[in-house]
């Protein structure tokens, strides 16, 4: 699948997601816009959630805000690339296209997505003088490397649903169970020594406290353990790619 065509389908999926609605692609700013206004309103002024040890009106708002964003593009891209196969199926059946490039118009169009709200999220920090430190610099590895692992893992679920009909189901009810044992909407200071030192082999929770030093606490990147979260996300890329030479025709089959 070459570039343009690759451009091509993520904006016709922005187009098609609101498709029919009055005000069409202006709910790809709008929703990003009211979502980080729901967090800085309702939890900071309404409830008044505060980081423990922290007196800043804002915190715990900055601290949900740099979880919530990159979860959100995380999950999304692996549960929507989960049925791109089966639900692109009248596309491969017609042309002969790339299935392993497929699933990157869903990547492209969710990090768009991101970039919509982190440019928000950005206006926000400036407007409460709380923008990252220099380390800012290091946010496109960390989000390139958090995508390459979704596109890995979204491949991989691509796959098995062509045979699996229930992946779908499954990777939702997965995603569900995932987002609550990676502290986003808590701290991990709260959870027993044993479970924190099981949040070590948590591959999401690397990237989410990587947001979370660079955005709520301003410390020092631990760059080993994206180091280490690179190595995974390719060793599954590597995965996925062998599983799929190896089932490409029965996939072409099914489909």
């Amino acid at each position: 699948m070459n570039l343009a065509l690759l451009i091509n389908f993520s904006k016709q999926e922005l187009v098609d997601r609101y498709s029919g609605s009055i005000l069409g692609a202006a709910w790809t700013l709008i929703l990003p816009l009211v979502n980080i206004l729901i967090f800085i309103f309702i939890f900071s002024n309404l409830m008044g959630s505060r980081l423990p040890g922290s007196s800043s009106t804002y915190s715990y708002s900055t601290y949900l805000i740099s979880g919530m964003l990159p979860w959100i593009a995380f999950s999304n891209t692996v549960t929507r690339s989960a049925s791109t196969f089966s639900g692109q199926s009248h596309i491969i059946r017609k042309i002969h296209i790339s299935l392993p490039h497929l699933p990157l118009y869903i990547v492209l169009s969710e990090s768009i997505i991101f970039l919509i709200s982190l440019s928000f999220f950005l206006l926000f920090l400036w407007a409460t003088d709380n923008l990252p430190s220099a380390s800012i610099v290091l946010l496109p590895f960390i989000f390139i490397t958090q995508q390459i692992f979704a596109y890995a893992l979204g491949f991989l679920f691509a796959i098995f649903d062509v045979f699996i009909k229930d992946i779908r189901e499954l990777v939702g009810v997965l995603f569900q169970i995932w987002f609550w044992l990676t502290p986003i909407v808590y701290v991990p200071d709260i959870l027993p020594a044993q479970a924190q030192h099981w949040l070590g082999y948590n591959p999401a929770y690397i990237f989410i406290r990587a947001y979370h030093e660079l955005f709520a606490f301003g410390n020092p990147l631990n760059t080993d353990s994206l180091m280490i979260l690179v190595l995974v996300a390719h060793l599954l890329l590597a995965l996925a790619y062998l599983t799929f030479k190896k089932l490409e025709k029965d996939i072409r089959d099914f489909l």
